[in-house]
């Protein structure tokens, strides 16, 4: 994640986790690599002892649940005999008691932590713990979308990049340019939102076709993303999943799409879209 993503995200998942679980503090970072998370988002926090603290594999409640990649807690931080005690100043200024860690975990990979706690030695409960993994699960699923999207660009950088790609490659491109206009409304970071539409513009430029009328056709964004499903062969169920909808909010946008498109079919649709220059 870029910084302000960074910040956006882990804000939204801690005061998610902070409303849902009751926990007075909550806090939070991603790694900076394979061992070591920088506590950058806090909500709640009394001081700033916490702010910035670099937290390494091993050490730590949170050091702990990086290296085992699982959820950690204790009941009185200070006292705990299961973890190390590198931080105890920082919890201690912060009057920390209870204590729960998770980590973020993308394709096995440890990406984040998360932690909420209390200011009382109380054990916390299941409805804590599942508050906890909802929200490290908001930011899995934000990194994992971003890492797609990062993936999709080089291949249609590649593609844009080509001055003749064989007719074949024609079928990447399609299907490049489905995905990252599925992806488009997952993204909160407004940058890599705005070079995944640029690129897919360049995609939809890059089949050369031109025709005289193609300013006459106007889709809304949606519409766009759902003939682009269309014409990727998707069914009207498949392209709700891929772009998180109803399969009835799908067929209103395709109805409105062929309306526009002065089609009556769904072929139709999509070989008129791609005459007006709005798909590869």
């Amino acid at each position: 994640m870029s910084e302000p993503a960074d910040a956006v995200e882990m804000q939204g998942a801690l005061l998610r986790l902070r409303r849902t679980s009751g926990l007075p503090v909550v806090f939070g970072g991603l790694l900076s690599d394979a061992r070591h998370a920088r506590i950058a988002e806090l909500n709640g926090a009394q001081t700033r002892a916490l702010r910035g603290l670099v937290i390494s594999a091993g050490s730590g409640l949170g050091g702990k649940a990086i290296a085992l990649s699982r959820p950690c807690a204790v009941t009185d931080y200070t006292s705990a005999r299961h973890i190390s005690h590198e931080y105890d100043t920082a919890v201690a200024a912060e009057g920390l008691r209870s204590v729960v860690a998770v980590p973020v975990v993308v394709r096995r990979e440890v990406r984040g932590l998360l932690y909420g706690a209390l200011r009382k030695p109380v054990t916390l409960g299941d409805r804590t713990f599942d508050a906890a993994l909802a929200a490290a699960r908001d930011v899995e699923q934000a990194l994992a979308v971003r890492d797609e999207v990062r993936q999709l660009l080089a291949v249609g950088r590649e593609q844009v990049a080509d001055p003749d790609p064989a007719p074949a490659a024609w079928e990447d491109v399609r299907e490049a340019h489905r995905e990252l206009r599925a992806l488009a409304p997952k993204i909160v970071d407004p940058e890599l939102r705005e070079e995944l539409l640029s690129v897919c513009g360049r995609l939809v430029s890059a089949s050369g076709t031109q025709p005289a009328d193609a300013r006459a056709v106007r889709l809304a964004p949606r519409e766009v993303d759902v003939v682009a499903c269309v014409a990727a062969g998707a069914t009207n169920a498949v392209a709700a999943r891929r772009l998180g909808v109803r399969p009835e909010t799908v067929k209103g946008y395709l109805r409105s799409a062929m309306r526009k498109l002065g089609a009556h079919t769904r072929l139709e649709a999509v070989v008129a879209a791609r005459r007006a220059g709005l798909l590869p």
